[in-house]
């Protein structure tokens, strides 16, 4: 997913290392992130229907074409770090989640897409990366996991991704939820308020990536005109630096919008 020029780097065992969005027309795609989130967007070194979103000359996340057989449906996915991409399409297995696609090369690496046992869908990658982190620069802000059991899904995470042996990894179980913090950094979120029965996909388990803008009612009145919508009921979630505003994009892609302090 480089560009040219750009430095690779050996990302952290289990850390979050991208994030990605299938979509079935990516022009629209584009133009609609663009509007939102104010994102340029370069190609990749792995196809023409891959692209990588930049901000600030930063990367921050990619939209890729959707390929028959691959998805079903337009998801924000969170991509872990993986050393055997083999040995982790196992460990998923064994723990009867799903191993959806993969293991295989993409580029100079290896990736596969597998979903929890409660349904909600991430991959995993094998290889180099850029240099990209939740909460640094402007990558997404922090990656949620939204599940019906936490301390359940702590374990199944802790166990496929290996996060018990990286000495740079933290886990801090907290009453209600589980936080993840990578060198003191929060990166991931995992909050037992996922509806595995709920008829709404925005209710259901599955992974949010909460993407940061200065002024929250601004971006969503942009998506609003863009040809994004709210899922209903909607959503918003309020925390000490602000709200947070969960939106679905043309192709029904789910992500949040939260306040990015400067």
């Amino acid at each position: 997913m480089s560009g040219p020029g750009e430095r690779q780097y050996v990302p952290v065992q289990g850390a979050p290392c991208w994030v990605n969005l299938m979509v079935a027309d990516l022009d629209v795609a584009r133009a609609f992130y663009r509007e939102v989130l104010g994102w340029r967007f370069r190609s990749s070194s792995l196809d023409d229907q891959f692209l990588v979103a930049i901000a600030d000359g930063e990367p921050v996340a990619g939209l890729a074409a959707r390929r028959p057989g691959l998805t079903t449906a337009s998801v924000w996915t969170p991509y872990f770090a993986v050393r055997d991409a083999d040995a982790t399409a196992a460990r998923i297995r064994e723990r009867g989640a799903t191993v959806a696609v993969g293991p295989m090369a993409v580029g100079d690496g290896r990736v596969g897409l597998a979903a929890d046992r409660d349904g909600a869908t991430f991959g995993f990658w094998e290889g180099h990366t850029l240099s990209w982190s939740p909460g640094e620069g402007r990558a997404p802000t922090r990656l949620d996991l939204q599940t019906r059991d936490v301390f359940d899904a702590a374990v199944f995470y802790g166990e496929v991704l290996g996060w018990a042996t990286e000495q740079d990894i933290d886990i801090d179980y907290r009453n209600d939820h589980v936080l993840v913090k990578l060198r003191d950094q929060v990166i991931l979120s995992l909050r037992g308020d996922g509806v595995q029965t709920s008829p709404l996909a925005h209710l259901r388990p599955r992974w949010l990536v909460n993407f940061a803008v200065a002024d929250v009612e601004r971006a969503v009145s942009a998506a609003m005109r863009a040809g994004g919508s709210r899922p209903q009921p909607s959503t918003t979630t309020w925390t000490a630096k602000g709200f947070t505003r969960t939106l679905q994009d043309p192709d029904g892609g789910l992500f949040t919008l939260a306040h990015h302090e400067p």
